[in-house]
């Protein structure tokens, strides 16, 4: 996911797509544990995704209450 794509959603569709991406996040975990998980670096890309949403919607809150 690009930055440019987080930066076009709306809060509301930030928060869903966090939701989306937490819960892919465990099943990914859920997956290394029982040595099932096949591309290893969809861990590493889901945290950094989780991350950027998480970043732009806290730029975009504060950006509202100022």
């Amino acid at each position: 996911m690009k930055a440019s794509q987080v930066n076009d959603m709306t809060i509301d569709q930030l928060n869903d797509e966090l939701v989306k991406l937490k819960k892919e996040q465990f099943n990914l975990r859920f997956q290394a544990a029982s040595g099932q998980l096949e591309n290893t670096a969809r861990v590493r890309q889901v945290r950094r995704d989780i991350a950027r949403v998480r970043t732009i919607a806290r730029q975009k809150s504060a950006a509202g209450k100022a």
